[in-house]
């Protein structure tokens, strides 16, 4: 009997665009960090992290590294005193802009109405 290797996507994964993307993206923090670092050229990481409310430093650090991976986020060192790192969005990330403003413009959509049934 073979055992499925720990890394290996499930086999839907690779024939469905939506559960790929989802696959990427998905989590509590990813697209919001994704939104934050678009309103800035570059972010260094504790100014990110002041941004994202609640997020614990190993979040954030594993969120950014995930998206480092799949090519939308890109860390750049610089080595001068003292030595930093800074975040920003990828070309590729860029392409995903568009939709995330329609899910802020329906995040503000479903504010107001819980407000308006309060």
């Amino acid at each position: 009997m073979k055992k499925k290797a720990e890394d290996e996507k499930p086999y839907y994964i690779e024939k469905c665009p939506v559960i790929r993307a989802l696959d990427i993206l998905g989590g509590k923090w990813r697209l919001a960090i994704i939104w934050e670092l678009s309103h800035y050229e570059s972010i260094r990481y504790n100014e990110l992290k002041r941004h994202l409310c609640g997020i614990t430093n190993i979040m954030l650090t594993r969120s950014l590294q995930a998206l480092e991976q799949h090519g939308l986020v890109e860390r750049k060192e610089f080595c001068q005193i003292p030595p930093h790192v800074e975040y920003s969005i990828t070309e590729s990330c860029k392409a995903l802009l568009p939709a995330l403003e329609i899910i802020n413009e329906w995040g503000k959509t479903r504010a107001e109405l819980n407000k308006n049934q309060l």
